[in-house]
């Protein structure tokens, strides 16, 4: 309760930011630049709560690549399951589901009584239909790329995978809809009504029924580019956007707004070469997690839209090893000494062994200025240890270019993991991200044994990876960034964001 008490405090003290992202990385993206300049005051007059959408750019919420229209997508539709902020599975769709005693095939109930805002019932055949349109969208492909079948038929659906996974409702908070030819249907509270300037979001009577209705009737106001959006903001003309402020691309607002931050699954870490160069030897990888003022990162250069974690697993989650993160907390005393341990001795201001000078180069994306201070700021920390980093900005292309090649000792890099926290990519020999060309089968063994895992077996399991992983690190991880909300002052009350659905638990919101 002590660790709840403190994340939810640290969710109340967190300011402001943009999101861009449409979906999970396939790579190590560059963060947007953003400026935003809150307003100290409150503003004195009340707005109608009414909502920003681009109805060009269509509101499926699975094919669908715009961002402001995917987040109305939380009104609109449901899933099997949804994720809270602590990354904790609830059933929603779903009654109940059985695997297989081998992990890989999943039945699953729906719940009985379930209509589409046109009075149709909920059947397995078009949850089946969404879930196979999902494995080849932009979307959700990654997060199901070990599903190999998905059928349904009647109140059940069965999901048969390639490769056993525990977690696998956590990866099935994708919306369900009914496909009409134009915006596809759902089970959500709302239902999108009117064209042009009447588009409106219209509450559901049957979905409603025993809870309290927040508003009957939500206008959508008509977005055509980025400024409009940032306009209608500014003026009041819609009650909230959200955001990540320390991505790329991302916009500037101003004017008097409220912030309400969210955890997400980005991961923001350093990468090691773990092949050539003076990361080759784990004893200096090691030494390099104790490097790294990770506080500093997440409170100060990323001004509290992140939080700081030493391992890859958000510390939202409730399966964050705190005892494991503590022993990696900051400390110059014991870099050096693990330094000292593997073998490299302090001559002067620099470090060597056998001959070999520890200076390492750190390769960053340009075109944003928060990703850039980061990158100095652990360059001069390491500096100030008598390690010499250089740190080498790039266009994104040359950036992509220097991993694929590997023509650097770390990297700073992000990526959006899925909601299973799955190190796939990064961390076995064929992985899509694993540009430091890590391999250690110890570590490919345990995180098999995490993905098969589930229940507390699962915190046993990741326990057993992230040990390994610290005393063999692929990457050092810096922190987890937050995504935002930005609501006008005194309009909104209650609201509890997930990085799925801006609008979870969107009954019990209070709306001025």
């Amino acid at each position: 309760m002590r660790r709840r008490r403190w994340i939810a405090l640290l969710l109340a003290l967190a300011m402001v930011a943009v999101l861009t992202a449409c979906g999970e990385e396939a790579a190590p993206t560059p963060s947007p630049e953003l400026t935003a300049a809150p307003s100290a005051q409150p503003a004195p007059e009340a707005a109608e709560f009414a909502l920003a959408c681009y109805p060009d750019a269509g509101f499926h919420p699975i094919t669908g690549t715009n961002r402001t229209n995917l987040d109305l997508g939380g009104l609109l539709y449901e899933g099997l399951f949804a994720l809270d902020q602590s990354f904790q599975v609830q059933q929603q769709l779903c009654q109940s589901y059985t695997v297989s005693e081998d992990g890989l095939t999943w039945t699953f109930v729906l719940q009985s009584g379930v209509t589409f805002s046109d009075g149709s019932a909920l059947t397995g055949a078009e949850v089946a239909a969404s879930l196979n349109l999902a494995r080849t969208s932009q979307l959700y492909a990654n997060r199901l790329a070990d599903v190999q079948s998905v059928t349904g038929e009647g109140s059940q659906v069965q999901v048969v995978l390639r490769r056993a996974n525990g977690a696998l409702p956590s990866l099935l908070d994708i919306p369900i809809v009914k496909e009409t030819g134009g915006n596809p249907l759902g089970t959500g509270p709302y239902v999108l009504t009117g064209e042009g300037e009447t588009l409106a979001l219209t509450a559901r009577t049957d979905w409603w029924q025993g809870k309290d209705l927040p508003k009957q009737s939500i206008p959508l106001r008509s977005i055509q580019e980025a400024d409009d959006l940032i306009h209608a903001f500014d003026t009041r003309d819609i009650a909230l956007v959200a955001t990540d402020l320390t991505g790329t691309n991302a916009l500037g607002f101003s004017g008097s707004f409220d912030t309400v931050d969210y955890p997400t699954s980005n991961m923001l870490y350093v990468g090691f070469n773990t092949q050539k160069g003076p990361c080759r030897d784990s004893g200096v990888r090691r030494a390099l997690q104790w490097g790294f003022d990770r506080s500093a990162v997440a409170t100060v250069l990323l001004s509290r839209h992140a939080w700081s974690a030493a391992l890859p697993i958000s510390p939202a989650s409730a399966y964050y090893p705190e005892d494991l993160v503590e022993t990696l907390e900051y400390s110059p005393q014991m870099l050096t000494q693990t330094l000292s341990e593997a073998g490299w001795s302090q001559s002067g201001d620099g470090w060597r062994k056998s001959g070999e000078t520890l200076a390492l180069t750190l390769v960053v994306p340009t075109g944003n200025a928060d990703r850039l201070a980061v990158a100095q700021h652990l360059a001069d920390g390491l500096g100030q240890e008598g390690i010499a980093v250089e740190v080498k900005a790039l266009a994104w292309a040359d950036y992509l270019q220097a991993l694929q090649k590997g023509e650097f000792d770390l990297y700073l890099g992000e990526v959006r993991l899925t909601a299973d926290f799955d190190l796939t990519a990064l961390i076995t020999p064929n992985g899509t991200l694993n540009y430091g060309k890590y391999q250690d089968t110890e570590a490919s063994s345990l995180l098999e044994a995490f993905r098969i895992a589930s229940g507390q077996g699962r915190d046993l399991a990741g326990r057993r990876l992230y040990a390994r992983l610290m005393e063999e690190p692929p990457f050092a991880v810096l922190c987890f960034k937050n995504g935002s909300v930005l609501t006008q002052w005194s309009q909104i009350s209650g609201m509890t964001p997930t990085q799925q659905n801006i609008f979870y638990g969107f009954a019990d919101w209070n709306l001025v």
